[in-house]
């Protein structure tokens, strides 16, 4: 096999792998069910860390969230706490469509984000530009929620530049106020 014809496979690969995923009406039959406007009316406590391609943390952090659901509408007011002291705010505003879908708009998102959630599951996908190391760069943010038996939530995000995975964000949230 000639170096270009490997070149050509490897590259064939990396897209159809790029390309792979999970569907999130696959859960749609999973338990317990997630209605994020349930999960996040009140108040919400999240721990999390930012993890980069090669798995090392690079940042943790707390986020406390105050959501309230009103005309089909949910807001959540995150008010973030990083390790290192510094703080961040981000407000996201979701309108339900029907059931399962959900379109959402944040301070600090540019754009409209289709949201959909299935049985445990909650995803949405959307660009988020992110300062490194005093450039701005714009991601990908390819954002998984799970409902756990306990009431607990996991979200897991993964930053993608040009289809590869830079980074990825863990959080496990946890409600603490009533709804």
């Amino acid at each position: 096999m000639t170096r270009s014809l490997r070149f050509a496979c490897f590259t064939l690969l990396l897209l159809l792998v790029g390309c792979a995923g999970v569907d999130i009406e696959d859960y749609a039959e999973s338990e317990p069910r997630l209605d994020i406007a349930e999960y996040f009316t009140g108040t919400t406590r999240a721990w999390g860390m930012v993890q980069d391609y090669s798995g090392e943390v690079q940042r943790r952090f707390t986020v406390d969230i105050e959501g309230t659901y009103e005309n089909n509408t949910l807001t959540l007011d995150e008010a973030f706490v990083f390790s290192d002291g510094e703080t961040d705010r981000r407000v996201w505003t979701f309108e339900r469509i029907d059931e399962h879908h959900w379109i959402g708009t944040a301070n600090d998102v540019q754009e409209p984000v289709e949201a959909r959630q299935y049985g445990h599951a909650f995803h949405m996908r959307y660009p988020l530009e992110i300062e490194i190391s005093g450039r701005m760069i714009t991601f990908t943010m390819d954002d998984w929620m799970y409902l756990q038996p306990d009431g607990r939530l996991i979200n897991r995000t993964s930053m993608r530049k040009f289809g590869l995975t830079l980074g990825e964000i863990t959080l496990i949230f946890e409600q603490t106020g009533p709804s």
